[in-house]
C-alpha cells in the first residue's frame, strides 16, 4: 500500500492530466486507486463529523424543545428530522471508526504474524476443523472487516437521505392538510385540489413503501410497471431520490447489500425500543410528572429551568421557596389562546389571520399598525377577563403585561402581593375561561406548589 501523502499527490497529478469520462481507462484506474485508499478519507471525515455532531446536539435539542413548546409544527418537523439524523450519523460513524480501528489493528498484526498457523496452536482435530471452517484465513477476516467498514460508511448517508425523503412526504401531507382544513380557502382549492392530491400522494406513498421493502418488486413485473412508473417518476422528486439512486442500485445488486438492507431497518427499530426502555420505581409516581398540588415539576420554577436548560410548562414562578412579599407569575402564551380571545371578543378577529406561514406578497388583509395599537388594550382586557389566579382559596384578578422570560418564551406576566399569606406550603392555581361549542366553562390550567417563608 502506497504512503498516503505521496500517493494522494500522485493520484491528483494523474487525475489532472486525464478527462473525467467514465470510459477513459485512466479515469477507471484512478478510481481503482482511490477505492483502495478510501479508508483514509473515511477516517478523516468520520473523525471530524463525530466531533461536530457532539458539538451541535445541545443546540438541536434546545431548538426542538422550543419548537414543541411553541407547537410550531414546521420547526418540530425540522428539528425532529435533525435529531433522528444526528442519532443515525453518530451511531453509524462510531461503529465505522471502531471497525476501522479493528481493521487497522488486524493489518498491523498481519505484518507481524502473517497468516494464522492452526498447526502451531496444537488443538484437537475437531477444533482445528471447526476453526478452519468458521474462522478461515486471516486475510479473509481482514477482507470482511474492510467490506463492512466501507458499507457502513456508505449506508450512513443513504439512511439520512431516506429520512429526508420521509420528512418531505410528511411535510407535503401537512401542507395539504392545512389547505383542506382552512375554512377561508375556496371550495375548489380544498375539495378540487387538496383532497384528490392527498389521496393520490397517499396511494403513491404506499406503493413506494412496498417497492422499497420488497427491494424493487414493483419494477420487475410488466403489469405493475404500467401504474407504478408515473408514481416512481413523481416520488423521485418528492423524496429527492434522484440524488442518490445510483448508490442504492449499486448497493442492492449484490447479495450482501440485499441482506444488509433487510436487517438495517429492524436493527434501528430495535435500537429505538431499547432507547425507550426505562425502569420504574413506583406504580403511582414518575420522574417527570406534570405539576399539581402534590407534585413539583422543574419546568414550573425559573431557577430550575435555567439550571437544567428547560422551557417553562404553561406557567412558571421564580422558585419552590419564596422569601419576598411578592410572587412573580409568568403564563406562557400558548398557540390556542388567541382562538379563545377571538371567541370571547369577536371584534378583535382580523379579516386575515396572519398566524403560521404567510407571504407578504399575497397578504392584503393585515391590520395596520395604528389600528392594531388601538385594539391591544381591548385585547389585554379580554385576556385578563379570561384568566383567574388563586393561592389556596384566595382569588386574585391582576393586571398583565406581555413579556418574555429568560428562555425567550412569549407570555403574560404579573406580580401578586403575598405578604399576608402565612408561612408554609401553598398552591398557586391558574384557571382560564374556555368553550366547547357554545358552552362556556372554566378549566384549571395548572396547580403549582410552593413554600412561603418571609425574610
Amino acid at each position: 500500500m502506497a504512503s498516503s501523502p505521496i500517493a494522494l499527490y500522485l493520484y491528483r497529478a494523474i487525475y489532472q492530466t486525464m478527462s473525467n469520462d467514465p470510459k477513459d481507462q485512466k479515469f477507471k484506474k484512478w478510481l481503482d486507486i482511490l477505492q483502495q485508499e478510501s479508508w483514509q478519507l473515511e477516517l478523516i471525515i468520520s473523525g471530524f463529523a463525530i466531533y461536530g455532531l457532539f458539538m451541535v446536539i445541545g443546540p438541536i435539542e434546545m431548538e426542538s424543545l422550543e419548537a414543541q413548546n411553541q407547537r410550531n409544527m414546521y420547526r418540530v418537523f425540522l428539528m425532529q428530522g435533525l435529531l433522528i439524523s444526528w442519532y443515525i450519523l453518530t451511531i453509524n460513524l462510531l461503529a465505522h471508526v471502531i471497525l476501522r480501528g479493528l481493521w487497522i489493528g488486524a493489518i498491523g498484526l498481519r505484518y507481524v504474524s502473517g497468516e494464522i498457523d492452526y498447526k502451531s496452536l496444537n488443538y484437537s482435530s475437531k477444533f482445528t476443523r471447526h476453526l478452519l471452517k468458521r474462522v478461515g484465513s486471516f486475510d479473509n477476516y481482514v477482507a470482511v472487516l474492510e467490506k463492512y467498514c466501507s458499507i457502513i460508511f456508505a449506508v450512513t448517508f443513504l439512511l439520512v437521505f431516506y429520512l429526508l425523503g420521509l420528512l418531505l412526504i410528511a411535510f407535503t401531507f401537512t401542507l395539504l392538510g392545512l389547505m383542506v382544513a382552512k375554512d377561508e380557502n375556496p371550495d375548489w382549492l380544498r375539495y378540487g385540489i387538496g383532497i384528490p392530491a392527498i389521496v393520490l400522494i397517499g396511494i403513491g406513498t404506499v406503493l413506494t413503501f412496498i417497492d422499497f421493502v420488497t427491494q424493487g418488486w414493483l419494477k420487475k413485473k410488466k403489469w405493475t410497471t404500467v401504474f407504478y412508473y408515473p408514481v416512481y417518476w413523481l416520488f423521485k422528486y418528492l423524496t429527492l431520490s434522484f440524488l442518490y439512486r445510483p448508490m442504492v442500485y449499486n448497493f442492492l445488486d449484490t447479495k450482501f447489500g440485499k441482506r444488509l438492507s433487510m436487517v438495517i431497518v429492524p436493527l434501528y427499530l430495535a435500537i429505538t425500543v431499547l432507547a425507550a426502555t426505562g425502569f420504574s420505581t413506583s406504580n403511582y409516581f414518575e420522574k417527570d410528572m406534570a405539576a399539581n398540588s402534590f407534585t413539583a415539576n422543574s419546568k414550573n420554577y425559573e431557577d430550575e429551568i435555567l439550571e437544567k436548560s428547560l422551557f417553562a410548562d404553561r406557567v412558571s414562578i421564580p422558585s419552590k421557596i419564596i422569601n419576598s412579599s411578592f410572587l412573580d407569575v409568568f403564563v406562557v402564551y400558548g398557540s390556542t389562546i388567541e382562538d379563545d380571545v377571538f371567541y370571547f371578543n369577536k371584534e378583535l378577529k382580523p379579516e386575515e389571520d396572519r398566524r403560521g406561514i404567510f407571504s407578504e406578497v399575497f397578504s392584503d388583509g393585515a391590520l395596520p399598525w395604528t389600528k392594531r395599537g388601538e385594539l391591544i388594550g381591548e385585547y389585554m382586557n379580554t385576556l385578563e377577563d379570561m384568566y383567574t389566579i388563586s393561592i389556596d382559596s384566595t382569588e386574585y384578578k391582576p393586571k398583565y403585561v406581555i413579556s418574555q422570560n429568560l428562555q425567550d418564551q412569549l407570555g403574560l406576566q404579573t406580580v401578586l402581593d403575598i405578604k399576608n399569606i402565612p408561612d408554609g406550603k401553598h398552591v398557586l392555581k391558574i384557571a382560564r375561561k374556555d368553550h366547547r361549542e357554545e358552552e362556556v366553562y372554566t378549566r384549571v390550567i395548572i396547580e403549582i406548589p410552593f413554600w412561603y417563608y418571609a425574610d
